[in-house]
């Protein structure tokens, strides 16, 4: 069943809709994830390299390939910095930052890898309170 659900970035200049159903859905620890995205983890979900229609923005859009990495690669908008889809160095798989979408992807995450690199105050983090808003 064709899953269409839309994306953009935070400033709202780049934008797509991707199709699913998606294939993969992993939450990767590695540290390079972890600079790529500020924080302890990347959800990141993959499809076919086909199921993504732009509709602004592409021009925006700049891609960075770690050397000498084999499959790492960051894609960002320029204008506001938020991680946007981009196909895997070989071409085979398209990579959709889970934040990207504006909906549900009717996919949950199947794996955390690469899990050894999670740094040291992820599970601190978790335990600690919660709050709907900023705390008091």
């Amino acid at each position: 069943m064709s899953n269409k659900i839309s994306g953009s970035c935070l400033c709202g200049k780049v934008k797509s809709t991707v199709e699913g159903p998606f294939q993969k859905f992993y939450q990767c620890y590695c540290d390079r994830c972890q600079k790529k995205t500020g924080s302890a983890f990347a959800s990141l979900i993959f499809t076919a390299p086909d199921k993504i229609e732009w509709h602004q923005g592409q021009a925006l859009i700049k891609r960075f390939d770690l050397p000498n990495a084999i499959r790492f690669s960051n894609s960002f908008c320029t204008e506001c910095g938020s991680q946007v889809p981009y196909l895997s160095r070989d071409g085979s798989m398209l990579v959709i930052p889970a934040g990207y979408l504006e909906g549900d992807p009717k996919i949950t995450p199947q794996a955390n890898i690469f899990c050894e690199e999670k740094p040291v105050w992820f599970e601190s983090g978790q335990a600690a309170a919660q709050f709907d808003q900023y705390p008091t």
